[in-house]
């Protein structure tokens, strides 16, 4: 059995017609996840209301306090943005708290059930630095999960796998000083956001950096898996791995130039289950709908196998 996190809240994120992190993503998954032969092993719950008395704090960990407001004050004057791609709309900070609070559910759910969770939000957070959003994302929920999991009594380390082809800067920024947290990132490089050089290894060793040149495909993949990838997630012996699971490395995707197909995603879970069965995965990136989805049953099948 695998615990799906969705809510159709997620969709009320606009970040208008033409914009790649759009709803129809999740209506997407949420489609294709409701007609696999598997669908009976699905647990589907929606997200807790958020209580801001608790979350806020928790988001004052990893973001500046004046930045959580301007999201907030953003919002309730009908809209703005940060930078041109990253897009607040009148309901995106109540949206945004809603996600970041199914990471947290998502990590409570994974501890209950001693199975894996994914979490189906948006928007996305990899990119979100402490101060400001990018890169569609606005709160850091990948870093802000992990902070909330070693605040769990039977949680001493977490790691955090990044297989989207965008280096999740924010993450790292968040993370990279945290002894009790590793990260590791597999990413397309040169390319947006030109972070995530492989000399960075954090002040505890706990970062791993991974760059793909453009055209790379399962072939690249796999040995650097297994020689680097497993190696570094086995030492440092997380009691809790959570995967910011981007699906833009697809050879469909037009916001990369990596060649994978979606099921190689199934093949990149069957890594992670070698490590732990405590995975939760949360929806990064990934804008080609039928590859997205396919991706994200790929890795679900996998849990499920």
């Amino acid at each position: 059995m695998v615990t799906i996190i969705y809510s159709d809240e997620f969709l009320r994120h606009n970040t208008g017609e033409r914009h790649p992190e759009k709803a129809e993503r999740l209506r997407a998954i949420v489609s294709l996840l409701k007609n696999v032969p598997w669908a009976d092993r699905l647990k589907w719950r929606s997200p807790t209301p958020v209580n801001q008395t608790s979350l806020i704090p928790l988001l004052q960990q990893v973001h500046t306090a004046e930045y959580i407001q301007k999201v907030a004050q953003l919002a309730k004057q009908g809209g703005g943005d940060f930078y041109s791609d990253t897009i607040v709309s009148p309901d995106s900070y109540d949206v945004a708290l809603l996600a970041v609070n199914a990471w947290l559910d998502g990590v409570q759910q994974v501890l209950i059930t001693e199975e894996p969770t994914f979490v189906l939000s948006r928007p996305p957070g990899h990119h979100a630095l402490p101060d400001t959003g990018m890169g569609f994302c606005l709160f850091a929920n990948a870093a802000l999960a992990a902070y909330y999991a070693l605040e769990q009594p039977e949680i001493n380390r977490v790691a955090i796998l990044d297989w989207d082809v965008h280096h999740g800067n924010g993450t790292q920024e968040i993370v990279e000083n945290h002894p009790q947290i590793a990260y590791c990132s597999l990413h397309q490089s040169p390319f947006y956001p030109f972070t995530g050089r492989e000399d960075e290894h954090g002040a505890h060793n706990n970062v791993l950096n991974l760059r793909f040149s453009a055209g790379s495909t399962l072939a690249d993949y796999q040995p650097r898996f297994e020689r680097e990838v497993m190696p570094f997630l086995s030492n440092f012996q997380p009691d809790l791995l959570i995967v910011s699971a981007g699906y833009d490395a697809n050879q469909a995707d037009s916001l990369g130039w990596i060649n994978l197909q979606p099921q190689d995603y199934g093949v990149f879970t069957n890594y992670c289950w070698q490590l732990t069965r405590r995975i939760l995965f949360g929806l990064e990136g990934g804008y080609e709908l039928s590859s997205l989805a396919k991706s994200v049953a790929a890795t679900i099948e996998s849990c499920l196998s």
